[in-house]
Formats: C-alpha cells, sequence, structure tokens
C-alpha cells in the first residue's frame, strides 16, 4: 500500500480500510454500526481513529436495524459494517426490511481475499448473488483504489429516486496494509525444491496483487445528488383543481412524505394549511400534534368509503388499504409516490405524479386555499373519532386477567416527555398502542413498515437513541418479539444508552392465535411462557421491572422514566390479559 502519509499523526501506511472511513467521513456518517470479524477489522479500526463511533452490537441484523433507524430519524443513510458469510447471510431480514420499507442504508460487506473466492476459503459464499434481490445496488469491489468510489456510489443509489439499501463488497485483500497481504500469500510458498509449477504460481499471485495495489485514478465518487423530484405545475394544478371540487376530501400521508427531514415544518404547515382531514402512517405519525383539528387516527376505512376525494401522498395500494378496496370506486383518487410501480399496482388513480410526497403536499398549499364546503366532513369525521375514544375508554376500563393493555397503553402515552420516540416491535400488543399512543413530534415513530418483520426493536432503539440521545426513547415490545433483540440490552449497557423498553407478556403469539383459534380451531404453535423477560434484561447488565399490579402502572413506569434518566436501560415486564379490542385484525 502508498506510505504518502496521513493527516493521523503517528500513521505512516493508508490501507483499503482508512480509504473506506474517509469515504464515510466525507459523507457525513457519525455512527458505524458493526458486529466484529477479521475481515472487516481496518474499517472499524480506521473509522475510531477519524471520531466515527463504532457501536458493535449483538447481532448483524441489529446492525443494519440500526442504520436504516439513523437513516430515517436524519435523512443521512446510516451504515452497518458487517464481516463475511454467516456476518452478511443475517442480515438479510433486515436488508429486506430497509427496501420495502424504502429506508436508505449502506451496508459494508466482508469478504476473503479476492484470490482465494471460489477456492473454499473461510466464510466464502458469493455475496452479490445472496444481496442482490434485497437492495437496490450492489458493488463488488477488486481493486483499493476503487473502494472509495464505491463507497460514494453507495450512498447515492440509496438516496436516489426511490430511498433503499445499497451493499459494498469489501474483499480483505483490499482493506489491510498491502505489506501484510503480500507477506499472507508468501506464506504458502515452499523454502526449497521450487518448482515450474511454484514458479507460475508465485508469478501469477503477483501479477493478481499488482492489479489489486495498482496505482492509478480512483473511480469518482458521484456529485451530490441533483435529480429533480418536485411535482410538475399540471400535476399541481390538476390536484388543486379537484380538491377546490371535493366536498368530502381526505388526505393520506405516508413515510415517504417526510423523507425529506429538513422539509418538515414546510410540511406540517402546509397540511394545516389545506385544510384537509389527513391521517398519518409509518415515519408520517407525529408530523400534527394530538388533537389538531385535521388529525384522525380512527375509522379510516369508513371515512375511505365515504370520501370522494383521495389524496395519497406516498401512500400505496397495498394491504394496508386492502389493495385499493377500501377506496369508493365513486372517489376522485389522486396519487404522488417516488416509486413509479406503486402509484398504478392494485388500483389506477385518476391522477398520478412520481415526485416526491411531501413536496407535493407543500406546493399544493402554495397553489390553493382550503376547500370552503367541508365543515359537514369535518363534523361527521370528529364525531366518529370521539365515539371511537369513548369506545377505547370503556374497554380501557374493564377488568382483565392481568393488566388491561389498553389501560397500560394509554398509561404509557401519558408518561411520554415530549421529546420520545416510540420503537415498535410486536403485533398485537404494538397494534393496541398504534390506537392509544399519540407521537409527540415528527420522525418519533419507528415501526418496521409493510414487512411486518419482528426483531427490529433493539437496533432501532439503538439507532434512535444515536441519532437523537437527549430523546426518551421506548420499544414496546410484545413477548413475541421481545426474544429477537433482547441480547441488544447488552449493547445498550456497554455503550451507555438508556433506552426504556415495556414488554406486553401475555404468553403469547396473540396476533396469530386469535385468528387461527376463530378459523381452525387449535393454538398449535401460539402458545408462549410468560417469561421473566426482566431477569433477562437484569442479566444482561440492565434493569429489569416485573409488572403485575393493574394498581402500579403509573408507578412502575415513572420509575422506569428515573432508572433511564440516571443513565441506565431498563425494561418492564408487564403481565398483561387478553383483550378482544383488535379482533379479526389478521392481514394477508
Amino acid at each position: 500500500m502508498a506510505t504518502t502519509g496521513t493527516r493521523d499523526e503517528g500513521r505512516a501506511h493508508v490501507n483499503g480500510g482508512d480509504l473506506v472511513a474517509d469515504a464515510l467521513e466525507r459523507h457525513g456518517v457519525s455512527t458505524l454500526f458493526t458486529l466484529c470479524g477479521g475481515h472487516i477489522s481496518p474499517i472499524l479500526v480506521a473509522a475510531k481513529r477519524r471520531g466515527i463511533r463504532v457501536v458493535d452490537v449483538r447481532d448483524e441484523a441489529s446492525a443494519v436495524f440500526a442504520a436504516d433507524a439513523v437513516s430515517r430519524l436524519t435523512g443521512v443513510p446510516g451504515v452497518a459494517a458487517v464481516t463475511a458469510g454467516p456476518g452478511a447471510t443475517n442480515t438479510i431480514t433486515a436488508v429486506a426490511n430497509a427496501m420495502l420499507a424504502e429506508s436508505a442504508a449502506v451496508v459494508l460487506g466482508g469478504a476473503p481475499p479476492t484470490i482465494l473466492q471460489g477456492r473454499g476459503a473461510l466464510q466464502d459464499i458469493n455475496h452479490p448473488a445472496l444481496l442482490r434481490s434485497q437492495v437496490k445496488q450492489v458493488f463488488a469491489v477488486r481493486r483499493v483504489r476503487d473502494l472509495a468510489g464505491a463507497v460514494g456510489r453507495a450512498f447515492d443509489a440509496a438516496r436516489r429516486g426511490t430511498p433503499g439499501p445499497t451493499f459494498v463488497e469489501c474483499p480483505a485483500d483490499l482493506l489491510y496494509d498491502e505489506a501484510v497481504v503480500r507477506r499472507w500469500y508468501r506464506a504458502g510458498e515452499p523454502r526449497s525444491g521450487i518448482t515450474t509449477a511454484d514458479r507460475l504460481r508465485g508469478w501469477y499471485i503477483r501479477r493478481h496483487l499488482d492489479r489489486v495495489f495498482a496505482p492509478g485514478p480512483a473511480t469518482p465518487t458521484p456529485d451530490e445528488e441533483s435529480e429533480g423530484r418536485s411535482p410538475s405545475a399540471r400535476f399541481l394544478s390538476h390536484i388543486a383543481l379537484a380538491l377546490q371540487r371535493a366536498e368530502r376530501p381526505v388526505l393520506l400521508l405516508g413515510s415517504q412524505a417526510v423523507h425529506e427531514v429538513h422539509r418538515l415544518s414546510q410540511l406540517a404547515e402546509a397540511v394545516d394549511r389545506l385544510g384537509v382531514p389527513v391521517y398519518l402512517s409509518g415515519m408520517a405519525r407525529g408530523l400534527l400534534p394530538a388533537g389538531h383539528r385535521l388529525l384522525f387516527r380512527h375509522r379510516r376505512t369508513a371515512a375511505l368509503k365515504e370520501a370522494d376525494l383521495v389524496l395519497l401522498a406516498g401512500v400505496p395500494f397495498d394491504f394496508r388499504l386492502d389493495y385499493g378496496r377500501q377506496i369508493s370506486r365513486r372517489a376522485t383518487v389522486v396519487a404522488a409516490n417516488l416509486n413509479r410501480r406503486a402509484l398504478r399496482q392494485n388500483r389506477r388513480p385518476r391522477h398520478a405524479g412520481v415526485c416526491q410526497p411531501g413536496r407535493l403536499v407543500i406546493g399544493l398549499a402554495q397553489h390553493t386555499s382550503a376547500p370552503g364546503n367541508i365543515s359537514a366532513w369535518l363534523d361527521a369525521l370528529r364525531s366518529r373519532e370521539q365515539d371511537r375514544e369513548g369506545e377505547i375508554t370503556e374497554l380501557a376500563a374493564r377488568p382483565a386477567d392481568g393488566i388491561n393493555p389498553l389501560a397500560l397503553c394509554r398509561a404509557i402515552d401519558r408518561a411520554l416527555d415530549d421529546d420520545s420516540i416510540i420503537v415498535a416491535d410486536g403485533g398485537d400488543f404494538v397494534g393496541t398502542a398504534a390506537s392509544c399512543i399519540a407521537p409527540r413530534r415528527p420522525l418519533s415513530w419507528l415501526d418496521p413498515g409493510p414487512f411486518g418483520t419482528l426483531g427490529v426493536g433493539g437496533g432501532f432503539a439503538l439507532g434512535a437513541k444515536v441519532a437523537r440521545p437527549q430523546a426518551e426513547v421506548w420499544i414496546l415490545y410484545g413477548d413475541g418479539a421481545a426474544a429477537f433483540s433482547i441480547a441488544e440490552f447488552d449493547t445498550f449497557v456497554r455503550h451507555g444508552l438508556p433506552v426504556i423498553a415495556v414488554v406486553g407478556n401475555d404468553g403469547s403469539w396473540a396476533q396469530i392465535a386469535r385468528g387461527q383459534k376463530e378459523m381452525l380451531g387449535d393454538d398449535v404453535g401460539t402458545v408462549l411462557r410468560r417469561t421473566a423477560y426482566h431477569d433477562v434484561a437484569e442479566g444482561y447488565g440492565g434493569v429489569g421491572l416485573e409488572l403485575r399490579d393493574p394498581g402500579c402502572v403509573d408507578a412502575t413506569l415513572a420509575e422506569a422514566k428515573a432508572i433511564a434518566r440516571g443513565g441506565r436501560p431498563v425494561l418492564v415486564n408487564a403481565m398483561i390479559g387478553t383483550s378482544e379490542f383488535r379482533a379479526g385484525s389478521i392481514s394477508l
């Protein structure tokens, strides 16, 4: 490797790990999530030297989940580095989750030395073939000088168009010092009796390494993305006209609408100016404060059946809208989405635009005034909202065979700080929480997205606490989901990240069990133990609190908040009872 000197005093050599770390620094990366491995060690060491925080986890999936969360909360792609073979295979679910959630993340993957790939080396698999179907783009680097450019292109690809994850394969012989790599190969040379075959082998290895370390111009790093994604004036005028004619309009805002973090306040003001009833989903939850005159959470399906204009801003026609069937066939449907395919999949809107949905709403508010004839429509929606809130209040007051899950979720809502982030990881308990807990601000609700992945909790909370260290970070765990990532309590402790976890523990995969028993008459495979997750958290160095008494809910949550303020992660293991609140909630 070149000995050109570096800005780091006392460091005589630049290796491939340095080049990768330099590229991360140029792209504003402040934290690198990882699980260590010999293939990627130079990246970790070089990142630390540059002041990039290296946070090591207990499962590679958590590293990618954390990178995903950072991307969603900051607008800068999060980065995870994982070792070869099982290090990469362990990320597949998390990478697929980021892809379907349209979350930009960059995954750096180690690999065996280039000359040994396909020859039975340790942890040798075809990483590009494995990852290609689950990421936007794969970059397989084969020369040291191309490492930085590949990282730059991975960042660009992750952000361009519809955001998503990218993967960069970094073979070990590109990351270590050239002298070290050449010694690796010389170690296998015969010490005596050199044959013609040995000479040919030596010549081949030297020629290969000369190509790997060849000097020359590096592959250029792309400039910052300048792709225009604003809606056209014609598209805006069509929607403005439709909106002025509408008597029962509804606006649905999804995660895409809040991708541009720097426009959030402008977007919230635009929604307010439009004066149209709005339902928020995904990362858009919290854009408007609870109690806002235009914000609705309940009876969305009924509203869509009656609406005469439905504006989908970053919301696809997937299972969450019953593939478009929730919307009346008589309604004028308008859709804005970064993903061209999603615009017309399952249902064709009257007007469709490939653009940034948040920009569409902002532009629309600048082009038109609020419709003046929808007061009766707003009153009807508010009446339904109040009726549903009354039903939830009544259900929360009912006794249960344990703590009433609705009452617990309402207590959590009361306990939340104004600056808080909620990480949702579970089925039935989390679905209940979504109806009862109001995010306090934009970008304060993290759920998996359409992939419905269990196990995001530890990684998402890790990324959230790193991205917003002053925020109060809560994980809402179902007891089934908790087991996937509770080991990250070890990570929270080691890195001083005081998160609060609440496990809704009913000893069941309740969301599955309810439908399975009703339709098939058997709960096989859905029954769990009421595991002592508070003891598990204690074993990893955190604090565990067991909650059995409904009368102690508020006091226990207050204690958990005090423990977290004191700098320690804490888990509340709440023994909840059964509830029919979400009967019939199965999704396919």
